[in-house]
């Protein structure tokens, strides 16, 4: 069984947008003697550092034997700057060991050496080119729901479903010949399996995962939020059982705005291809932008 690695961004994982603003406006140099300069100064949790935290605490419930889930830390920072990331991962005790510091060179190259099956960064260009190599990934944007240092233990994590678990050609119907053709579409072919999208991967090694994790208090839930509806969600339901995938919850919303249902399920993190939907989710919970299919081109 091929252990789970998730590759993460510094500033995915941590607070560093004041200095990110100030690279942006005096360059390299600044930045850098800024980070300098502030060492010593503890880090403050990011979007997704209640995600990470949960990822590696699964590590102290898997069977013996069972190879470790595992997060890697992909920065543009150099060394030396980076100093002060590693002391924030020693400050809160997060299982990271393994890290690469670029100095300003894009980082994804190192995600497939890694075996990374998830991505995730605050820079939607190296989204792009991730997805593009064929990893899931999703660019972590700033929340209105702040990161707690004390959340619930259970991994909650929510989908979209057309254009990130499965393929879009589904979605391309719908938005170029309108809704009723989209459900005449679906109800022809119920019974055939839609394409797997770029986030099928991960949700597979989520749910080898989970089903080899305790049954009676499982650590792990898992939802699909989507935007389909009857009849739309028969051939759903039939995609899943023939991937032999099993979902905690499954979400049929119709259209409804997605953010209150995804507080609900208190997810850790949802993954949409769509900006609209995201828009809705971030004001409720951590959220990643696929930008992957018709809805992005």
């Amino acid at each position: 069984m091929r252990p789970l690695v998730v590759a993460i961004t510094a500033r995915a994982l941590f607070d560093l947008e004041d200095g990110h603003a100030l690279f942006e406006r005096e360059g390299l140099s600044a930045y850098a003697d800024y980070q300098r300069r502030h060492e010593d100064e503890l880090l403050q949790p990011g979007i997704a550092f209640p995600l990470v935290r949960k990822l590696l605490a699964l590590n102290q419930l898997l069977p013996e034997g069972m190879p470790p889930v595992e997060v890697i830390l992909l920065s543009r920072n150099s060394g030396d700057t980076g100093l002060r990331i590693f002391n924030a991962i020693e400050h809160y005790r997060l299982g990271i060991v393994r890290a690469v510091f670029t100095a300003g060179a894009d980082t994804h190259p190192y995600i497939r050496p890694f075996g990374a099956q998830l991505f995730l960064s605050a820079n939607p260009a190296s989204v792009r080119s991730a997805l593009e190599h064929g990893v899931a990934a999703a660019t972590i944007l700033p929340s209105a729901a702040r990161p707690t240092l004390d959340p619930h233990p259970q991994l909650r994590i929510a989908f979209d479903g057309d254009a990130v678990i499965f393929g879009d050609e589904s979605e391309r119907v719908s938005q170029q010949a309108g809704l009723q053709a989209f459900h005449a579409h679906e109800i022809e072919r119920a019974a055939e399996p839609l394409s797997g999208g770029p986030f099928r991967g991960f949700l597979s090694a989520l749910h080898t995962l989970q089903q080899a994790l305790p049954a009676d208090d499982p650590p792990i839930r898992i939802a699909l939020v989507t935007a389909r509806s009857a009849p739309a969600h028969k051939r759903v339901i039939l995609t899943l059982r023939e991937w032999g995938i099993r979902l905690d919850e499954a979400l049929f919303l119709g259209g409804r705005p997605k953010g209150p249902f995804l507080e609900t399920f208190g997810a850790d993190i949802f993954f949409d291809d769509s900006m609209h939907n995201i828009e809705s989710a971030m004001q409720h919970v951590a959220a990643g932008h696929v930008p992957h299919g018709v809805s992005n081109e």
